[in-house]
């Protein structure tokens, strides 16, 4: 009998997990029950960074009404700011960056990302929300920018 479990876990333990968002705020837009939620981010490989995304959530009577069951706006929102000391870890800093969070907007089609890039020139990493889509991209996105600031040494 062959036991693959063990590999497999290996192998998912070497694979990055994209960050868990928590709801921190919830705002009610129309009395048929649309919401926009923001929820906090924390970057799970820079220490002392956290996000705030905002985006739109549709109601099942607006998904009634509408006839479009399956999928949510692509606007969003984003501001990131640091809330303790930050240390990087492990991230890439190619161009295109890293996706550090990822969350469905419809069935299969469309999901809302956080990519992080890193801006060695200036020091800063770049966050940018965008809507992350199979058939047709999107042009909606948002950024947010963290200066990585360094003690002056004597």
């Amino acid at each position: 009998m062959r036991h693959t479990a063990p590999l497999a876990l290996l192998l998912a333990s070497l694979i990055p997990a994209p960050a868990m968002a928590e709801e921190v705020g919830r705002v009610g837009v129309d009395w048929i029950g649309n919401d926009i939620l923001i929820e906090a981010l924390p970057d799970p490989e820079v220490t002392g960074v956290t996000c705030h995304l905002a985006y739109f959530e549709r109601s099942t009577l607006d998904r009634l009404m509408q006839g479009n069951w399956f999928e949510d706006p692509s606007n969003s929102s984003i501001a990131c700011r640091q809330t303790g000391p930050i240390t990087l870890g492990e991230i890439d800093r190619s161009a295109a960056g890293e996706e550090i969070f990822s969350e469905r907007q419809s069935l299969l089609l469309k999901s809302l990302s956080v990519t992080r890039i890193y801006d060695a020139q200036n020091n800063t990493l770049i966050y940018v929300a965008h809507a992350r889509e199979v058939t047709e991209g999107s042009a909606k996105m948002s950024i947010s920018t963290v200066p990585l600031w360094h003690p002056a040494q004597p």
